[in-house]
């Protein structure tokens, strides 16, 4: 049987993005809720993501991420990873600004916890990518879109993509 490289790195990248999810999945948590949500995308369900980032491109004037959506062909796999908003309750913290839990749900909020929550798993994901030696980068524009196309379930407001590559130069720096 002959694997050709190709073909080797497409499926090391579809376990790399599995290790990802598993990253994100153990990083810690507030309160020990774990209020996350993480996809891996490839195939056709990646075209449709770079496809509405390049519509949110084109409708919204903001060109990186018509850039994003390109550098999306250079990575076979990309990881989602996005959170519910639900206020952790903790008595007395305010770290959202708002004098309580009620106050911050009233005013359509996001929880301290919930976004820092979410930025710890990614950072635990990327880690791994890194550890793995997998060329990746941290995608705002990628998880806007999965949030938009509702690839995440409709209680995911907030999200973001890794896309992965395996290639001779890291695509997704220096990209102009």
């Amino acid at each position: 049987m002959l694997i050709l490289n190709e073909q080797a790195e497409t499926a090391a990248l579809e376990r790399a993005a599995e290790n990802l999810c598993v990253a994100a999945r153990t990083a810690p948590k507030g309160k020990g809720q774990d209020l996350l949500v993480t996809a891996i995308v490839s195939g056709d369900e990646k075209k449709q993501l770079q496809s509405r980032m390049r519509e949110i491109g084109t409708r919204d004037g903001v060109a990186f991420f018509l850039r994003d959506a390109d550098n999306l062909d250079n990575a076979p796999v990309v990881v989602l990873i996005g959170t519910r908003k639900q206020p952790l309750r903790i008595p007395f913290c305010g770290y959202c600004g708002f004098k309580d839990c009620d106050a911050l749900i009233d005013a359509g909020g996001v929880c301290s916890f919930n976004s820092g929550d979410l930025g710890i798993a990614v950072g635990s994901a990327a880690a791994m990518a890194a550890d793995l030696r997998i060329d990746n980068r941290i995608m705002y524009t990628a998880g806007k879109a999965a949030i938009e196309l509702g690839l995440l379930g409709d209680k995911v407001e907030i999200a973001y993509g890794i896309p992965l590559s395996a290639t001779g130069k890291n695509p997704f720096f220096d990209r102009g």
